[in-house]
């Protein structure tokens, strides 16, 4: 089996969590980290030191020189994914960049077109697509078990304090977040629900900020969107609903509706039933008490980082599709950038013409 040597640029929370996922892949290791801020670094190497050693750098062309390095992962705040990503696929490694790919559709097509310039691999994490619920709702849709798709919601009604947002200069900023409870948290249920429900067409949108303070971006959000498929549906998203609930997507047809609330399956009925409904519900159901970051940053797990990271290592090897690519990941930065836009504007904002 081939070894990956896997490089962490950025060694904030996120990249404790790629560490501790490429920990349980077999066949990957991280071999180096580029952090300025020594004990950052420092946590990281301690961290990959259980399968092996983990160097940390402070210059980030002698890292990516390295020839163990075949992908690296960028870690840093949002809007500063653009040039440690152009950087490393001019070195020639595969790319992971974590959510958002980018903060404007710009910045997302210059990491795209370098990777495919450098014949590289580019993958976006969205690990919400690699959970057993969701899983299992996306087959059911393609398999056509709610015909007709009607409307498709998704709801992040999470809590922030004053203090996270303090927490790092970059928080709460336009230039280095890209925005705030959309761009930040719900993106993950922003994917998710155009990977179940297909591209949208327009979106409605008012944003507001309505309980921080010294922040540049929303609180608070409702999106009106309407899919290319002529089905409806919500976005909502917030950091200003204490105690922050569990996340929830809705996707209802002319022949079925389900609900996912957090991991668990809390709804899952169609005209016609089959012997499986009843396993995938029984399995599926109940809630397990995992807030997932509803009310705490750190409370969320690295299953997801795992399986996705896994998969995109196994495309590297096969040659096969990722499930979420760049262009994947793209998407839903287009999606949060119309919403903005049409805050903005009081207007309904078609995708096609949603970015300045």
């Amino acid at each position: 089996m081939k070894t990956h040597g896997i490089g962490i640029v950025g060694c904030g929370m996120i990249a404790e969590y790629h560490t501790k996922a490429i920990n349980e892949i077999p066949g990957a290791r991280v071999v180096a980290a580029y952090s300025r801020n020594p004990a950052n670094g420092a946590k990281i190497a301690g961290l990959a030191a259980e399968k092996g050693e983990c160097q940390i750098y402070d210059d980030l062309d002698a890292m990516l020189a390295r020839p163990d390095l075949d992908v690296v992962c960028i870690c840093t705040p949002s809007g500063a994914h653009l040039d440690p990503a152009l950087k490393a696929a001019a070195a020639g490694k595969h790319v992971v960049v974590e959510k958002p790919l980018e903060i404007t559709l710009p910045r997302c097509d210059a990491i795209i077109h370098a990777c495919d310039d450098a014949k590289v691999r580019l993958c976006t994490i969205f690990p919400s697509r690699f959970t057993e619920a969701n899983q299992q709702l996306k087959h059911a849709i393609d398999s056509g078990r709610f015909g007709r798709l009607t409307l498709g919601d998704t709801y992040v009604k999470w809590w922030r304090t004053q203090a996270y947002y303090d927490s790092g200069g970059w928080r709460g900023t336009w230039d280095l977040d890209g925005g705030g409870a959309l761009m930040n948290q719900a993106i993950h249920n922003v994917d998710l629900l155009t990977w179940l429900m297909g591209d949208v067409a327009s979106v409605q949108a008012i944003t507001a900020t309505l309980v921080h303070e010294r922040i540049e971006v929303e609180d608070t959000a409702v999106a009106a969107i309407r899919f290319k498929n002529g089905a409806l549906g919500v976005i909502e998203a917030a950091t200003s609903a204490f105690p922050g609930l569990l996340k929830r997507t809705e996707i209802h047809g002319e022949f079925g509706s389900a609900r996912v609330e957090q991991d668990d399956v809390t709804l899952w009925t169609f005209a016609n039933p089959t012997p499986q409904d009843e396993a995938i519900a029984a399995k599926l159901a109940g809630a397990k008490g995992f807030s997932a970051g509803a009310s705490d940053p750190r409370g969320i797990n690295h299953a997801g980082h795992r399986d996705q990271l896994a998969d995109f290592l196994n495309a590297i090897d096969t040659g096969g599709p990722a499930l979420v690519d760049g262009r994947e990941g793209r998407r839903s930065v287009e999606i949060i950038r119309a919403i903005y836009k049409s805050s903005q504007t009081s207007r309904a904002v078609e995708l096609s013409l949603s970015e300045d």
